[in-house]
């Protein structure tokens, strides 16, 4: 006699309430788009993560940028950023330089590499974020966006 899948053998998890909370719900939707997001850029052969590209994002459009400021634009502090610098900076994508203005600080630009691996990067993210809004049209991908900013905005105002 053949033995069932052992699939059919689990019971199904019963998630109680969690499946009605925003949080749980957002949490898990975040592992699995940067499951995504990991597995695009593995396939292409490239290591990033979401927040540095993020980082790089900003240094790129935000010319002389501190690293105090974008501690404060990334919402981490500066004792997380230095590795993540110390990181990019390793593989030749961004340089630290003495700030014209203040010599307390550095002002952070993009390498020549790493504008082109920008390039190159924003390419797979566009890919990445097609794919995940696959099941969203235009405009409920743009009223997705704006729904999670009222929820990001409401959770800061503690």
């Amino acid at each position: 006699m053949p033995r069932p899948p052992v699939a059919s053998l689990v019971k199904p998890l019963d998630r109680g309430v969690l499946p009605s909370l925003l949080g749980y719900v957002l949490r898990r939707t975040q592992s699995a788009v940067f499951a995504d997001f990991a597995a695009t850029f593995a396939k292409a052969g490239q290591a990033l993560t979401p927040g540095e590209f993020g980082l790089l994002v900003l240094v790129e459009r935000n010319a002389g940028l501190s690293q105090m400021a974008l501690a404060r634009a990334l919402g981490i502090d500066r004792s997380t950023l230095v590795p993540i610098l110390d990181r990019l900076q390793a593989r030749g994508l961004l340089v630290r330089r003495a700030s014209p203005t203040d010599g307390r600080t550095h002002a952070l630009g993009l390498t020549p590499s790493g504008e082109k691996a920008l390039t190159r990067f924003a390419r797979l993210v566009r890919t990445h974020e097609k794919r995940i809004a696959s099941g969203l049209s235009s405009t409920e991908t743009r009223t997705l966006i704006a729904l999670l900013e009222k929820v990001r905005s409401g959770a800061r105002s503690l």
